[in-house]
């Protein structure tokens, strides 16, 4: 009895319904099997053997649709390999010609008019609509940072991110994100160095160059976070992680004696100097572009 409902659970993406489960495993076994946690209900009336992931918790929703379900927001963004907000709800549109509801941890949107794709075989809102839709919904420097990741992850070009602009036009947040769009740079390596950019930016600082390499008097390679190669100024970002890896620790007081030696300035910034303190931050760095732009 116990084989029927592996096989249905492989043939289903790991899941079925109560009904399935009892068809399979009978009544009392049922029962005992979620009882002692050896069936997990991912949706109310469906259940999995496997505790669910978002994989499995979308695989619920199909079979409860009766049809694939499309994602979108920061759901597909995560699938493209962009989404900077994590959280665990899931965004999903409702298929043509069926129904959810939503509950916790279950979004569910109408977007009328929203280019589908397939990603990882499931449908999804087009990767650029997704990215301009999100960064829609965020702060200015949290939809900078989407617009950074999207253009990293390689799922979208800038091209592609302005006709999605044109295409939402008139929604909310919209203007805000055609903005910031110009600035979008998918050497950006993690959202607080967009955030960290854009307060450099905003606060009238020439705009750094990103991911900058720099030669050492040895002949070793730096590269840095932010630079000024005609001020011969280094800026880096550091990270909660940066402060308990030893390694990293390390390496940074070697970086900063070769750029030293090599004639370079580096300043390190952290995120409450982002943050917290914007004004101050972009009053070191001028103060350091000023020497050496006279």
């Amino acid at each position: 009895m116990t084989d029927r409902l592996d096989l249905l659970l492989d043939a289903q993406g790991g899941v079925a319904t109560a009904g399935q489960c009892v068809d399979a495993l009978g009544r009392a076994a049922f029962e005992a099997g979620v009882g002692s946690g050896a069936l997990t209900p991912v949706w109310t009336g469906i259940y999995s053997r496997a505790e669910p992931d978002s994989h499995l918790r979308l695989r619920g929703l199909d079979l409860r649709a009766g049809a694939p379900v499309p994602i979108c927001l920061q759901t597909a963004a995560a699938a493209y390999g962009f989404d900077t907000e994590g959280g665990s709800d899931l965004h999903v549109l409702t298929p043509v010609g069926h129904q959810l509801r939503a509950s916790d941890g279950l979004v569910i949107h109408r977007r009328d008019g929203a280019p589908l794709t397939i990603v990882d075989g499931r449908p999804a809102t087009a990767p650029a609509w997704t990215a301009i839709e999100v960064a829609r919904s965020l702060r200015r420097p949290r939809a900078l940072a989407t617009l950074d990741a999207a253009l990293r992850s390689g799922a979208c070009d800038e091209r592609e991110l302005r006709l999605a602009v044109e295409r939402q036009s008139g929604r909310r947040g919209i203007v805000q994100v055609r903005e910031l769009l110009p600035l979008a740079n998918p050497a950006a390596e993690s959202p607080m160095e967009s955030e960290s950019r854009l307060v450099m930016i905003d606060g009238g600082l020439p705009a750094p160059v990103l991911q900058y390499e720099i030669v050492d008097r040895t002949g070793r390679l730096w590269r840095v976070d932010f630079a000024w190669p005609e001020y011969r100024l280094a800026v880096e970002y550091d990270g909660f992680d940066w402060h308990s890896d030893p390694d990293a620790f390390r390496r940074d007081r070697q970086k900063r004696a070769a750029l030293w030696e090599a004639g370079w300035t580096m300043l390190s910034i952290v995120a409450d100097d982002v943050r917290g303190q914007p004004f101050d931050l972009c009053r070191r760095i001028r103060v350091e572009l000023r020497p050496r732009a006279a």
